[in-house]
């Protein structure tokens, strides 16, 4: 009986009778790239790169991540410039924020420093000081425009 039994087990526990019992999940789309910087870390430095920071710790220094976003969290204390495409404050900022895009300051959040952004959104509740500038979102286009009738009218020129 133990023969048949040991024979038994092996045939229902063998990898022949159940293959690939372990399917892994495959996602379509890629996962969503974004450091994040925990509530009891403190960097004091540069920090530069390429995907989405969001920061629930503390910062000193200076923060360069032109082409991403960074999410300034609830516990979140900044002593630093900014330069972004995209900040949204929740915690605390201290320091300049230049945006090539948009600032959100949310309504527990408070700013204290200049902003120099395409646009801007300031909640309720949400503490602000200093200035702010508001670029036109049609720099590049306005720069091409002016250069071109200076090349008409030297080409007309030329001719007669």
């Amino acid at each position: 009986m133990l023969q048949s039994s040991d024979n038994s087990f092996l045939k229902s526990g063998s990898p022949a009778s159940n293959p690939n019992t372990y399917n892994p999940v495959k996602t379509v789309t890629a996962p969503v790239d974004q450091a994040t910087i925990g509530r009891t870390l403190v960097i004091k430095g540069e920090i530069t790169g390429s995907e989405a920071l969001y920061i629930d710790g503390r910062i000193e220094g200076k923060i360069m991540m032109p082409e991403s976003r960074v999410t300034i969290g609830r516990n979140g204390k900044v002593d630093a410039s900014i330069q972004a495409r995209e900040v949204v404050v929740m915690g605390k900022v201290n320091g300049n924020i230049e945006c090539s895009d948009r600032v959100d300051i949310r309504a527990e959040g408070a700013v204290s420093g200049d902003i120099s952004t395409v646009r801007i959104s300031v909640e309720d509740g949400a503490a602000l000081k200093g200035g702010i500038q508001v670029r036109s979102e049609v720099k590049g286009q306005q720069n091409q425009a002016k250069q071109e009738p200076p090349k008409a009218l030297a080409a007309t020129a030329g001719n007669a």
